[in-house]
């Protein structure tokens, strides 16, 4: 399963040494499922979790998930496991409190001397900045820069609270310029924002909050707790009444066009260029996912 970055809706983080933690992500079915080697995982257990990824990998993949995998930093354990990893082909790999180019280059390479040396199409695997310091936001455009493996990035949250030294809330209130600045810095790059982390266990909150991403611009959401999958595809999938009213707009622009009129008053709201691209925008996305999600008949 391949989709392009701004159709992989949730991002779920799972425990590397966890069976039983393994079992429940499977079940959860993100778009993408992130075997997290890093903090997710002590010290004495990142060589079995090492061990299970090729494993894990299939599982999720056969569910329908795309598989990812969060690597150490490298020079803190993470060539140890790209060695473990590669073979199992993830189609991402994670880079934890990235904050400039330099690590980019040094991935990147890394990456792609074990995927010469596992005879896998160079440049197939995608690395993922995880900008979770002050640094790393403010760096984005040149990690964004430094490889045409990096088609996104995701915003941390614990660790940059902490880097900001900030209160943490479940209102995400100490986030909301570093998620608005961070948004910003990777549309003006060209790659894909993902949404940092809701980090609490109530699956209300998560939709609260996924609600006020996609109000800013986000598209993708990640999460650490399986039950969270569920409220963020309901909330970034376009739904009825959401593609019904862009229907509105567009057939409502259109028409005032067509009378020569440079703007139409649709549901109380005048639409100008931008709000009519934008409703076709979303059009195009919900048709995305309906044929994504379309069975595709098998040969004759």
């Amino acid at each position: 399963m391949d989709r392009p970055p701004d159709l992989r809706r949730s991002v779920l983080f799972v425990a590397g040494a966890d069976a039983r933690a393994h079992a429940d992500a499977i079940d959860a079915r993100a778009d993408v499922l992130v075997q997290d080697l890093e903090d997710f995982t002590p010290p004495t257990l990142k060589d079995e979790a090492r061990r299970r990824s090729s494993a894990l990998f299939a599982r999720a993949r056969a569910a329908g998930s795309i598989v990812a995998v969060r690597v150490n930093r490298l020079d803190d354990g993470g060539l140890e496991d790209l060695d473990a990893v590669i073979a199992g082909e993830p189609a991402l790999i994670l880079l934890p409190k990235a904050d400039g180019g330099r690590q980019i280059i040094a991935l990147a390479d890394a990456i792609e001397q074990r995927e010469v040396a596992q005879g896998l199409r160079p440049g197939g695997i995608e690395i993922v900045p995880t900008a979770e310091t002050a640094l790393g936001v403010v760096r984005l455009e040149e990690m964004a820069q430094a490889s045409a493996r990096v088609r996104s990035c995701l915003l941390g949250a614990e660790d940059l609270a902490a880097d900001l030294m900030a209160e943490r809330g479940p209102d995400g209130d100490e986030l909301a310029y570093a998620r608005r600045r961070f948004l910003l810095e990777c549309r003006a790059a060209g790659i894909e924002p993902i949404d940092a982390p809701y980090t609490y266990s109530d699956e209300a909150g998560c939709e609260r909050e996924t609600l006020r991403s996609r109000r800013l611009g986000y598209r993708c959401k990640s999460t650490v707790t399986p039950a969270h999958v569920g409220a963020i595809h309901r909330v970034l999938t376009p739904g009825e009444e959401q593609i019904e009213a862009a229907r509105r707009v567009v057939a409502g622009f259109e028409a005032a066009r067509a009378e020569g009129k440079d703007r139409a008053l649709v549901d109380g709201l005048w639409i100008e260029p931008p709000a009519y691209r934008n409703a076709q925008r979303l059009l195009a996305r919900a048709d995305q996912f309906a044929r994504a999600s379309r069975p595709v008949s098998a040969p004759r």
